[in-house]
């Protein structure tokens, strides 16, 4: 079985269901048979090792097969992500000196108002269904753990998007983490709905799951009913997801029986105490809330799957993962002290792809900088505070923009706020806050510095605010801030 192409834990029984996709169910074998046939056929049309190959696909069986094709046959996985304008798709299509781009009808049609690139389409119509099942043997080169297989692009949450280079043995390891700290296995059945081409959902739902010899229930979407409904009729066992998933799920009317214990995983953002507790109470489902990037293939930390959980925690670190949480002069912080959040491990990329200045200045002495701040706790649990770009220096003093939007949220009529500097012409800069009120909720100015006159120092409290019905965000559901500002 060559599915997850270093190692499976557990080989699965070739007509056991690998893929469930709407009324589709894919056995291990068909999987295999799709995958191998997707490299031959990609290896046919001139894919070369170390050629990229983009795939701009929702979340279907033909995204897996497009991505394991690539990377059997050599070629390096460039997944894009849907959402994003087409000048942006062109610049990452360029950026990562693409060959192929596999996509659908409906979508190609959209890469038609793209800058006309040297790159060969492969639109999965009917006819090239045919050719791919037609594929004849190809010859496949040995691929070292140490080979990159993908790129990801950053979300470019604070500048233009850079493609991450992660090799076979950065997710392989990440894959080999998550397994150690559960007791999941081929039994369960994972629900995909985390987008696949970001690096969350591929790890968590696709890749772990494969490795386990598991089930994965395919969704091409988001609806917090439809998700409802396959998490009890399909009998999944465990969800991964964005807050504002499980916040959407909150505003259901009803819930359902589940015939099997459900575990929720959470990442992209911090998710609201209140939310976590009144999703638990509801559906009976524990969330349990970990970090990480893209440049660490990408879980760094979790909370224990069946230990002790802490709200507001993003956990503790992953085996084989070092955190340490640093001040300016590199030196480590004890605990309740914040400064920048260090990582260590087989699961940090390669770097960034032809980007020497930013690589380096991610990677130094074998730790990556993730520019995200953050405290650990006594028993060695961390704690987000926000991004050491996003850090705010007002009238001299150092804000966190978490501790305020964590504040802002507390008050009943605000459903999510987004803090940032701005310029000032004495403080060097002010505070300014975006509001998104609940639905239906008016707020007031007024009545906010109230409420957080006794939660916050002064010098914290926002200057303005904004109340708006939509804030922009990136793939994995995190509010891009650079937008705002």
């Amino acid at each position: 079985m060559k599915i997850f192409e270093l190692h499976l834990k557990h080989v699965a029984e070739p007509e056991y269901t690998a893929l469930k996709y709407n009324q589709l169910k894919v056995s291990y074998t068909e999987l295999e048979n799709q995958v191998e046939h997707y490299a031959r056929y990609l290896v046919h049309l001139g894919l070369k090792p170390g050629d990229r190959a983009a795939i701009a696909l929702p979340n279907c069986p033909e995204f897996i097969y497009s991505y394991l094709g690539i990377t059997r046959a050599g070629g390096i996985a460039v997944p894009l992500n849907l959402l994003q304008s087409p000048r942006e798709l062109a610049f990452m299509l360029q950026d990562a000196g693409t060959s192929f781009l596999i996509t659908s009808e409906a979508i190609g049609r959209q890469f038609q108002q793209l800058p006309a690139l040297p790159l060969t389409p492969v639109i999965l119509d009917q006819t090239c269904r045919e050719q791919i099942s037609a594929a004849g043997p190809a010859a496949f080169p040995t691929i070292s753990p140490e080979t990159v297989c993908t790129f990801l692009y950053t979300s470019g949450t604070t500048g233009q998007p850079k493609a991450v280079m992660l090799t076979h043995a950065n997710l392989f390891a990440n894959v080999i983490a998550m397994d150690a700290v559960s007791d999941f296995g081929r039994e369960d059945n994972f629900l995909a709905v985390l987008p696949m081409f970001h690096s969350f959902g591929w790890t968590t739902s696709v890749l772990l799951p494969l490795y386990l010899g598991s089930t994965i229930t395919i969704l091409d979407r988001f609806m917090p009913k439809e998700v409802l409904q396959v998490l009890s009729e399909e009998k999944v066992t465990i969800f991964c997801g964005v807050p504002s998933m499980f916040s959407l799920m909150l505003k259901l009317r009803r819930t359902l029986p589940f015939p099997r214990q459900i575990y929720a995983f959470s990442g992209g953002d911090s998710i609201r105490p209140e939310h976590l507790k009144e999703f638990e109470n509801k559906f009976n489902i524990p969330i349990i809330e970990g970090y990480g990037l893209s440049e660490a293939s990408p879980l760094v930390t979790l909370n224990p799957i069946k230990g002790l959980r802490k709200v507001k925690s993003i956990g503790i670190p992953l085996p084989g993962v070092e955190v340490r949480i640093i001040d300016e002069e590199n030196l480590d912080l004890p605990p309740g002290e914040v400064g920048e959040l260090i990582v260590k491990g087989p699961n940090v990329m390669k770097g960034y792809y032809n980007r020497k200045e930013e690589t380096a200045a991610a990677l130094r002495d074998g730790w990556l900088h993730t520019g995200d701040l953050g405290y650990r706790d006594e028993d060695n649990y961390l704690y987000l505070v926000g991004r050491k770009k996003e850090l705010i220096i007002t009238a001299g003093f150092n804000v966190y923009p978490r501790e305020i939007e964590e504040a802002l949220e507390e008050f009943p009529a605000v459903a999510e706020a987004a803090v940032i500097g701005v310029p000032h012409p004495v403080k060097g800069e002010a505070i300014k806050a975006y509001i998104r009120p609940e639905e239906g909720q008016k707020l007031d100015r007024q009545e906010l510095l109230r409420f957080l006159k006794n939660r916050l120092a002064n010098y914290k409290i926002p200057e303005t605010f904004v109340f708006t019905d939509d804030l922009p965000r990136g793939a994995s559901g995190k509010i891009l801030k650079r937008l705002l500002k």
